[in-house]
């Protein structure tokens, strides 16, 4: 299948927001915060990480198309998902965006709800967190104010293989690992592509794993974080449900973990966050289709009943709250800002919701 093919069966079919107007171009002009016009390829981009109980990191930015330049390309050069991309930038020909047009970049999110530690996975959003563990020979403030949380884009597992959420551990690595593909995946090949596969793929440019690979300790071992060959694929659902990095991602990581580094796989379509100033932040990205009819509709994130309540108690409309939910743009926004008092009701409220949870898990 065509890159072009993919990535319409994958996600452009299933587009219906509107075209973005000059005002909001000119809106987003006044907010961005960096310019790029041409930078070096980066990896593993590392964001600091909060240590006032914030969850929001990074900052708006934005690229402006050159001659030739298409979102596949775009989303290399700055080490995110074509998927991030485009969602972010309905309005844009992904092949060919009119040069000097302005592309939003998804360097802004929310981090995943703690704990921050190990490797965080976030299927909905196709996006690997890495949170490195405090130097030890550094105590206190001073080791929470070194650290770094590193954010990657993945690949993973397709309509039909998906990718199972779970918690789990980094078993074993493998550099330059050889491939052997399940007899499932062998009948596969050969009914749809035509090609034999043979019992075990050796490493090199012809292995599907890539360079490194890192096994995971779920069920028999067969998940793993790999690299791979193929020059797209990373922000798609495109893998046998193996979670897969670019290479230099996955050279990075391979050197930052150990075994039994923890691993945690969630999907997550929405994320939540009341800031530390009163700001109330949501992240909604579209949900993963779970059969093909799904890929070709608009899926639709439901409100939080929790959140939804809290807001009705503090006398605060959800009409921002559902919109947000709509749009699916997958960067934060917001959606009220509390005052002094709003704040800590809302943190009381939530304490109280998670004890009410907890009491009817113990009498279950």
């Amino acid at each position: 299948m065509s890159l072009k093919a993919l990535l319409e069966h994958e996600f452009i079919s299933n587009l219906s927001w509107p075209m973005v107007s000059k005002g909001a171009i000119q809106r987003l002009l006044a907010c961005v915060v960096l310019w790029v016009l041409a930078v070096p390829t980066a990896f593993a981009t590392p964001y600091p990480l909060p240590t006032d109980g914030s969850r929001l990191v990074g900052y708006p930015e934005a690229h402006i198309v050159k001659e030739g330049e298409h979102l596949e390309a775009i989303a290399k050069h700055y080490d995110m998902g074509f998927l991030a991309l485009l969602a972010l930038n309905p309005g844009i020909d992904p092949y060919l965006p009119e040069p000097g047009s302005l592309v939003r970049l998804p360097n802004q999110l929310l981090l995943p709800s703690p704990p921050h530690s190990g490797i965080v996975i976030n299927l909905a959003e196709l996006r690997l967190y890495y949170f490195p563990e405090p130097d030890a020979k550094v105590t206190g403030e001073k080791a929470d104010a070194q650290r770094d949380v590193h954010v990657f884009p993945i690949g993973i597992g397709r309509v039909g293989r998906e990718t199972p959420t779970m918690n789990t551990y980094i078993s074993q690595k493998r550099e330059h690992p050889t491939w052997t593909p399940p007899q499932s995946i062998r009948e596969e090949y050969k009914k749809q592509r035509g090609i034999i596969l043979p019992d075990v793929v050796p490493a090199g440019p012809n292995n599907p794993l890539g360079e490194h690979a890192l096994r995971l300790g779920f069920g028999n071992g067969e998940y793993l974080i790999h690299g791979t060959n193929k020059s797209f694929g990373i922000g798609l659902r495109v893998s046998a449900g193996c979670i897969r990095l670019r290479p230099d991602d996955v050279a990075w990581l391979f050197e930052q973990v150990d075994v039994h580094t923890p691993v945690r796989i969630i999907n997550q379509p929405a994320k939540l966050s009341v800031e530390p100033d009163g700001r109330v932040m949501v992240e909604a990205h579209r949900p993963l289709s779970k059969n093909e009819k799904e890929t070709k509709a608009r899926l639709s994130v439901e409100p939080d009943p929790q959140v939804l309540a809290i807001l009705a108690r503090l006398e605060l409309s959800p009409r921002r709250y559902r919109a947000a939910l709509s749009v699916q743009e997958g960067v934060p926004t917001e959606i009220a800002t509390l005052t002094p008092a709003q704040l800590k009701a809302w943190q009381r409220l939530e304490r109280v919701d998670v004890d009410a949870k907890q009491m009817t898990r113990s009498e279950q």
